[in-house]
């Protein structure tokens, strides 16, 4: 459980957020939201259920969410699955976090680059899946998926121009943005993919956020293995 700064009563702790996630050595979606809420400092009880194992596993996860799948969270009665949807509503129900930039523009660019991260770049994700344990080496990726490292890249090189003056993540501050991007660092780590020069300084601001290497630590702490995972 993660409890941030506070000292909880029993009232609080039965009203807690429950984040219902994976693997973290596997599920980059489940890391998505979970990096929202650590790295602003709100409380929530981190609820795992190891993913392709059983039925009771299975029937575990259907019993948060319908849809069958992780994330999920829980905030009494009102349940959210997809990692974008909580975010969003992670961002109403904390304001103070500043989730997205203040600024409209800004905020309307956030959102864009995460919508785009939540439907597209499907070649990277199908090539070169999330293990944080995979040993460090390279693939021969497909032209689609060298169009998405591109892609990315130049998306975090064209924040840092508009925005690097006000800190060093995406929108200056951590955003929602900085969690649906989470995971591709840690693919371009795994997978030894080439990062240029100009989108260098995202990957080393994202390396060194507390939250980011708390998951990194707890995932290549995990032994339990996928082997559908462990063939790539």
């Amino acid at each position: 459980m993660h409890y941030g700064t506070l000292r909880l009563d029993n009232r609080i702790l039965r009203d807690m957020l429950k984040l219902v996630i994976g693997n973290k050595n596997y599920s980059s979606w489940s890391l998505r939201p979970w990096l929202a809420l650590r790295a602003n400092d709100i409380p929530f009880e981190e609820v795992f259920i190891p993913l392709y194992t059983d039925q009771a596993d299975k029937d575990r996860i259907l019993g948060f969410s319908r849809a069958g799948k992780v994330p999920t969270l829980v905030d009494g009665d009102v349940t959210v699955w997809d990692s974008l949807a909580i975010i969003e509503y992670l961002a109403e129900r904390f304001p103070e976090a500043k989730l997205w930039p203040a600024d409209r523009a800004a905020r309307a660019h956030a959102r864009a680059i995460s919508a785009e991260m939540h439907s597209g770049f499907a070649a990277l994700r199908n090539e070169c899946g999330m293990n944080l344990h995979r040993p460090i080496r390279p693939v021969t990726l497909s032209d689609d998926a060298r169009a998405n490292v591109d892609r990315i890249q130049e998306i975090w090189a064209d924040c840092h121009a508009r925005y690097g003056r006000q800190g060093p993540f995406l929108f200056g501050a951590f955003s929602g943005a900085d969690a649906m991007y989470a995971p591709v660092v840690h693919r371009f780590r795994t997978y030894a993919i080439p990062v240029k020069a100009e989108a260098r300084h995202y990957v080393d601001a994202m390396t060194s956020l507390a939250a980011f290497q708390e998951w990194t630590r707890d995932g290549l702490a995990e032994t339990l293995l996928i082997d559908r995972f462990e063939n790539v």
